[in-house]
């Protein structure tokens, strides 16, 4: 008996969601970045690539508590991701920035998304495309309105 359309993205999007950490995760464990995690590597991320940030500001990014970043910055700042600085105008601030070995951590993930959403894409047309950002949007939508815990980035 056939498989109705519910079922079938319900398995998609589960399987697709489990093989993205999956392989993720592995690729991260048998390339260059072998000692980060990929709660790491998304916190390098969001820290980003030029811009020094505040905790907070990247506390808020991710959806987590200062104390909890702290923890993680702690230990990227211990493997060499990440380091420190004081704010030049403010010398109370202190700032988050990427070090050569976390903007390198930060491209080659950011190649392996570039990977995921052309090899996603290839071969559809543009109004294929649309759609597939349409429902895509619809779905994030439908997880942020429903499921993210309201004010869980409040401080400890």
């Amino acid at each position: 008996m056939d498989k109705d359309i519910k079922t079938i993205l319900n398995e998609l999007l589960v399987d697709t969601f489990n093989e993205i950490l999956t392989i993720e995760q592995t690729a991260l464990k048998s390339g260059k970045l072998n000692d980060l995690s990929v709660t790491e590597v998304h916190t390098i991320e969001t820290i980003g690539m030029y811009k020094p940030r505040t905790m907070s500001e990247i506390a808020g990014d991710l959806g987590i508590t200062v104390g909890t970043l702290t923890t993680a910055i702690n230990n990227l700042v211990k493997k060499e991701y990440v380091e420190r600085k004081r704010d030049e105008n403010d010398r109370r601030v202190v700032k988050v920035v990427l070090t050569k070995k976390g903007k390198l951590a930060y491209r080659v993930h950011e190649k392996f998304h570039s990977d995921m959403v052309n090899a996603t894409i290839d071969g559809l047309t543009e109004t294929q495309e649309k759609v597939l950002a349409d429902a895509l949007s619809k779905l994030n939508d439908f997880f942020k309105n429903n499921y993210i815990i309201k004010n869980q980035n409040k401080k400890e």
